[in-house]
């Protein structure tokens, strides 16, 4: 049989109401009287019920989080941090990927799950401010990534600009002078990409180090296919860099498959950073430095920025909110100085 709050509240001896004030995890309970009532619960494995919990309130107790493409290490670590941290607040999250098409970034943020979800966190690549000035659904929406949009919704996401100065800025702390940038995007200056290929730009100019259009590498994709015919083109051309910064790891873990094809030894003939701190960066011949954006900053940031939105919806939105970053130094950029 299923535990009740009846059956907690006669094992403690208190009233119905005091075991749902230490369920709901209301201030106003003495520290000696929340713990009489834990103990009741966990002798008897009471578990709450939730989906009872939210229906009081209007709700479905279920949010959603869509990224491009849960098949990157990168989004399948970020949706575990979000799941962890929804868990946190009692709420379930259904995962969606948008294949990063604009077509379906629309059909997610219009509310085609509106009536299962409360909210939706969405990491967008081709969506339009225009897409989503014509939003009609009124589901709270928290937006990640790179892309900013101005717009009465909160925006979760490092510093990319300053992510990628202090990638560059480590390669040339190591001696490095002709460092590459692989994960260009040509076909918008506004894609995701801009900010970090703007980044390397910055640093190599304020260390007075030439950034020619020769170094910069451009991608179909971000994945390890768009790293190796990247770094393939940029040798077949004769460039031959001494460091590259890699758009996202997956970049850089194909460009670096290819340099050790051709001969060519990371780090000591090419250093390679990526961005991401994915776990596969850790386990390749010769691990990868990288930079390490705080994925359960970014996590907790999204969920409690969309439950503030759910329990006060009168409230604007439209704020940045700006988690941390890290370089992680390994092997891919030991060697000369």
């Amino acid at each position: 049989m299923r535990v009740s709050l009846k059956d907690v509240a006669e094992r403690a001896g208190v009233s119905i109401k005091t075991v749902s004030n230490v369920v709901n995890k209301y201030q106003h309970v003495t520290p000696a009287m929340r713990a009489r009532v834990q103990e009741a619960i966990d002798e008897l494995g009471y578990r709450p019920n939730l989906t009872a919990r939210h229906l009081r309130k209007g709700r479905t107790g279920i949010i959603a989080l869509a990224v491009p493409e849960l098949g990157n290490p990168y989004f399948a670590e970020l949706a575990g941090a979000v799941i962890d941290a929804a868990a946190e607040h009692d709420f379930t999250v259904l995962l969606d990927h948008t294949r990063g098409e604009r077509e379906q970034e629309i059909l997610v943020s219009q509310g085609f799950r509106a009536r299962v979800i409360d909210g939706l966190i969405l990491s967008p690549l081709e969506l339009e401010a225009e897409d989503l000035r014509a939003r009609e659904d009124d589901v709270p929406l928290v937006l990640l990534g790179e892309r900013s949009y101005d717009l009465d919704y909160d925006h979760i996401a490092i510093d990319n600009i300053a992510a990628s100065r202090t990638a560059v800025r480590h390669l040339i702390g190591r001696g490095r002078t002709s460092i590459a940038y692989l994960g260009a995007r040509t076909d918008s200056a506004n894609r995701p990409a801009h900010l970090r290929l703007q980044g390397w730009r910055e640093e190599l100019t304020a260390a007075g180090i030439a950034a020619p259009e020769s170094l910069v590498g451009p991608v179909g994709g971000w994945d390890r296919w768009d790293g190796a015919k990247a770094m393939a083109r940029m040798l077949d051309a004769g460039v031959r860099p001494d460091a590259v910064f890699a758009y996202n790891d997956l970049v850089a873990i194909g460009a670096m498959r290819v340099l050790h094809e051709r001969g060519l030894r990371v780090p000591w003939d090419v250093a390679v950073v990526g961005f991401d701190d994915i776990a596969e960066g850790q386990f390749g011949a010769v691990t990868l430095t990288t930079v390490a954006p705080d994925k359960q900053a970014i996590a907790r940031l999204a969920v409690e920025s969309l439950l503030t939105k759910l329990a006060h919806p009168e409230r604007t939105g439209g704020r940045e909110l700006v988690a941390d970053f890290r370089l992680v130094e390994r092997e891919s950029t030991l060697g000369r100085r």
